[in-house]
C-alpha cells in the first residue's frame, strides 16, 4: 500500500531535483523588489532590505512535482503570503493572481489557492537560504498545487478579476494543477485580449 501523503501517479523521492525552462538568473538584490499591484487598494513595491524585514513564519510541508516526483517533510522559512495581501488591500472584485517572476516568468492561481496560511514568498529551506537553482533570493510556496505554481525568483502580484494563464499554463500544463485530482495537463492559448492584458501586467514588474 503506498504513502496516502503521495498523490496519485507519484513517486517518493529524498532528493530535490532541479527542473526550470531556461537559465538560472543572475538577480542583483540591490535592484530587487516585490510589487504587489491589480485591483487592490494599496499597491506597493518592497526593496530586498525592506523585504527581509517583514516577519516571517516556517512551514513544514509537502512538495509534489507534475513531473511524477513527491518530496516530504520539507521545512520553509519566509513571508506569509497573507500578511502581503493583507498590506495591498485585495478588493473583493479580485478572483485571480497573476504571479509574476525574473525573466517574465508567470504563472496563475485562483486568488482562493493563493489566500492561505501555509503559502510563503520563501526565501530558506531546511534552514538554509535557498539555492539559486531553486529560486534564490525568493520563490512562491504553494504546497498544495504542482511545485510549478510555486514559481522560482518571485517577484510579485498582479490581482486580477479573470484568470490569466502563465508561462506553463500556455504551455499546456492545467490552469489550477491539483496533485490529488492529477491536474497535469489541458491549459489553453492565450486570446489577443489576454495577450494585451499579460504584456501589461508583466511590463509593471520590470
Amino acid at each position: 500500500m503506498g504513502n496516502p501523503r503521495v498523490p496519485p501517479g507519484q513517486i517518493q523521492t529524498t532528493k530535490w531535483p532541479v527542473l526550470h525552462y531556461g537559465d538560472v538568473p543572475d538577480v542583483d538584490t540591490s535592484k530587487w523588489t516585490f510589487r504587489v499591484s491589480g485591483i487592490v487598494e494599496r499597491p506597493f513595491s518592497l526593496t530586498w532590505d525592506e523585504f527581509l524585514a517583514l516577519p516571517r513564519k516556517t512551514v513544514q510541508c509537502d512538495i509534489h512535482c507534475v513531473t511524477t516526483w513527491s518530496r516530504l517533510d520539507n521545512t520553509f522559512e519566509g513571508v506569509p503570503v497573507q500578511d502581503l495581501l493583507q498590506r495591498a488591500g485585495v478588493k473583493q472584485e479580485a478572483k485571480y493572481c497573476l504571479v509574476v517572476a525574473e525573466q517574465e516568468f508567470t504563472t496563475n492561481l485562483p486568488l482562493s489557492d493563493l489566500d492561505r496560511p501555509e503559502n510563503l514568498i520563501a526565501l530558506n529551506w531546511a534552514g538554509e537560504p535557498l539555492t539559486p537553482e531553486h529560486g534564490w533570493p525568493a520563490r512562491l510556496l504553494v504546497p498544495h498545487l504542482y511545485f510549478w505554481k510555486s514559481a522560482k525568483w518571485v517577484r510579485g502580484f498582479e490581482l486580477l478579476d479573470e484568470d490569466l494563464p502563465g508561462f506553463w499554463e500556455q504551455n499546456g500544463y492545467h490552469m489550477r494543477g491539483d496533485p490529488w485530482k492529477e491536474e497535469r495537463y489541458g491549459g489553453r492559448g492565450l486570446t489577443q485580449h489576454e495577450i494585451n492584458k499579460f504584456r501589461n501586467a508583466s511590463k509593471k514588474h520590470l
